[in-house]
C-alpha cells in the first residue's frame, strides 16, 4: 500500500510517499515564487502552484490514495467553466485588507465573528481577502454576474482543477471567518458581513472522505497543514500539543469535543479534524514570522549558512538585554496587532551580527512561549512539547525554547510530520492505519531556573510593548 501526501505550503510544494511497511520518503520538493507587488501584499501565482502539484503527483508513481495539506488562509477566485484563475493567490501573510478590517471592527462586526466563527477580525483570515477580490478585480465581478465565479481557499481550487470536485474540508473552512464553528457550515450572516456571496463558496466536507479522483486514484483526505502536523505528531488527547516552526510558528493544542473560546487571550478556537461527522476541536495560536524572519536575516547578510545558527559562544542575548521582536508582519496571538513593527532593542557599539542572529532565534522562541502561556490558562498543556520545522533543527533554538517554556522539548529526526499526518488521514480514508515512520527523537530539558526564565519573558514582554507603540 502506497499513500501520497501533497504538502502545499507557503514557500514550497512537496510530496511524501508512505508505504504500509513504514517507509516514508519525499519524492519531490519544488519552491515557488513569492510576489510582493506592494508593501504588505503577498501573492502566489495559482498556475505555478497547480503545476508544481501536478509535477509532484507525476513523481509518485502508482499510489493507492492521495491526501492534500494546504496553507489554510490563502485564497483566490477562478472561473467555474474554464478553470482560469481570476486573481492571484492572496497569501495568509497579506495585510491589504487591514483598513477594511478596522472599519468592520469599528462597526461592531467582531462580536459576530467571535460568536459564530470563533475568530477575531484580522487580515490573516480568508473572508476579507475574498471580499477584496470581488470588490477590486473586474474579471471576478464579470464572472459573478455571469454565474461563473468560484472563490475559496487554495485547496478548493486545487481539488476543482485536479479532480473536478468543488469542495473544501471543515478545518480549512474554519480558517475563513465564514464558517459557523458549531454547525460546520457556511454562515449566511458572516458571508453578508464580509460581502462574500455564499453561492460562490465550495461545499464543506469531513477531513477524511472522498474528494474525487486524480486519474483512478482517490483523494481521501484534505486538511490545513497545521492540523495535519498536529495529527502527524501523534496528538490525540486533550492537552496534547505541537509547535511547527515554518514560515510562521503555529501552536495547536487539542481540546477534544470542547470548543474553547478565549478572545480576551487572543487564542483561536478551531477544528483539528473531522472524521465520520465527529469534529475534534483545538486551540490555535500563531506567530506570523518564524523561518521567514530567519530568511530575512540571511538576506541582510547576518549569516550565510543555517549551520551558523546551531550554537553561539555568548550567553543568551535576552539575558544581556538584547531582544528581537519578530513582528515583521505584525503580531498574532495573543496581541493581534498588525501595526506592530519588528525591531531589535538593546543594541550598542559592541553588538555583533552573531548577537543579532542569537536574539532573532530567541525572539521567535519567546513569542511562542507567549502563545503557550495563553493556552495554559484554559488547558493543561502537555509538559512534553513536540516541535518540528526548520528552526527545530537548531540545537540552540530547541534548548532555549525548553528553557523559556520550562518544558521538555522533543525534536524528531524525521521532520516531515505535516505530510505524514496528511498521509495518515488519507490512509484512514481507505480504512487503514499507517505505522509511524522509523524515527529518532531528541529531548531538550530546561537548564535554567524558573526564575531566570521568568526574567527573560518579562524582559521580552517589555520589548513587545515597545514594538507595539512604534507607529
Amino acid at each position: 500500500m502506497r499513500i501520497a501526501a501533497l504538502d502545499q505550503g507557503t514557500t514550497s510544494t512537496r510530496v511524501l510517499v508512505v508505504t504500509s511497511n513504514g517507509s516514508a520518503d519525499i519524492q519531490l520538493a519544488l519552491r515557488h515564487q513569492q510576489h510582493h507587488p506592494q508593501p504588505g501584499w503577498v501573492e502566489h501565482d495559482p498556475l505555478e502552484l497547480l503545476n508544481n502539484l501536478q509535477r509532484c503527483l507525476e513523481a509518485t508513481g502508482k499510489v493507492d490514495a492521495i491526501g492534500l495539506a494546504n496553507q489554510g488562509e490563502s485564497c483566490l477566485a477562478w472561473d467555474a467553466r474554464s478553470g482560469e484563475p481570476l486573481s492571484p493567490v492572496i497569501v495568509w501573510q497579506d495585510n491589504r485588507t487591514a483598513a477594511r478590517i478596522e472599519t468592520l471592527r469599528e462597526q461592531g462586526g467582531e462580536s459576530l465573528t467571535l460568536e459564530r466563527a470563533g475568530l477575531p477580525l484580522d487580515p490573516y483570515f480568508s473572508a476579507a481577502k475574498l471580499a477584496w477580490i470581488l470588490e477590486n478585480l473586474p474579471a471576478a465581478q464579470q464572472a459573478h454576474q455571469a454565474g461563473r465565479l468560484r472563490m475559496g481557499t487554495t485547496d478548493a481550487y486545487f481539488l476543482d482543477r485536479l479532480t473536478g470536485v468543488f469542495a473544501t474540508d471543515v478545518t480549512t473552512a474554519s480558517r475563513t471567518s465564514l464558517m459557523n464553528l458549531a454547525t460546520g457550515q457556511w454562515d449566511p450572516e458572516l458571508c453578508a458581513l464580509f460581502g462574500v456571496p455564499l453561492e460562490t463558496l465550495p461545499e464543506i466536507r469531513d477531513t477524511v472522505g472522498f474528494f474525487g479522483e486524480v486519474g483512478a486514484t482517490p483523494v481521501t483526505a484534505a486538511i490545513v497543514d497545521q492540523q495535519a502536523a498536529l495529527y502527524g505528531h501523534g496528538c490525540r488527547n486533550p492537552g496534547e500539543a505541537k509547535i511547527t516552526f515554518g514560515t510562521g510558528a503555529f501552536a495547536l493544542t487539542l481540546s477534544g469535543e470542547q470548543i474553547i473560546r478565549a478572545p480576551d487571550k487572543g487564542l483561536l478556537a478551531t477544528i483539528a479534524w473531522q472524521i465520520d461527522g465527529k469534529p475534534q476541536y483545538a486551540m490555535d495560536g500563531g506567530v506570523y514570522d518564524a523561518s521567514s524572519a530567519v530568511e530575512w536575516a540571511g538576506r541582510l547578510g547576518l549569516f550565510s549558512d543555517f549551520s551558523e545558527l546551531a550554537a553561539f559562544d555568548e550567553p543568551p542575548a535576552i539575558s544581556r538585554k538584547l531582544a528581537f521582536v519578530p513582528a515583521l508582519s505584525g503580531l498574532a496571538c495573543p496581541h493581534w496587532d498588525r501595526s506592530a513593527a519588528g525591531m531589535w532593542l538593546g543594541m550598542n557599539s559592541s553588538t555583533r551580527k552573531e548577537d543579532l542572529c542569537q536574539a532573532l532565534l530567541e525572539g521567535v522562541a519567546l513569542r511562542s512561549a507567549e502563545v503557550i502561556a495563553a493556552m495554559d490558562g484554559f488547558l493543561n498543556v502537555t509538559d512534553r512539547l513536540s516541535i518540528d520545522g526548520g528552526l527545530a533543527r537548531s540545537p540552540y533554538f530547541a534548548q532555549f525554547l525548553a528553557d523559556a517554556l520550562q518544558r521538555c522539548i522533543v525534536t524528531q529526526r524525521f521532520d516531515e510530520l505535516t505530510a505524514f499526518g496528511c498521509a495518515s488521514l488519507a490512509a484512514r480514508g481507505l480504512g487503514l492505519e499507517l505505522k509511524p515512520p522509523r524515527n529518532t527523537s531528541t529531548e531538550f530539558r530546561p537548564k535554567v531556573s524558573a526564575d531566570v526564565a521568568l526574567q527573560w519573558r518579562e524582559t521580552f514582554a517589555d520589548a513587545v510593548k515597545r514594538c507595539r507603540s512604534w507607529r
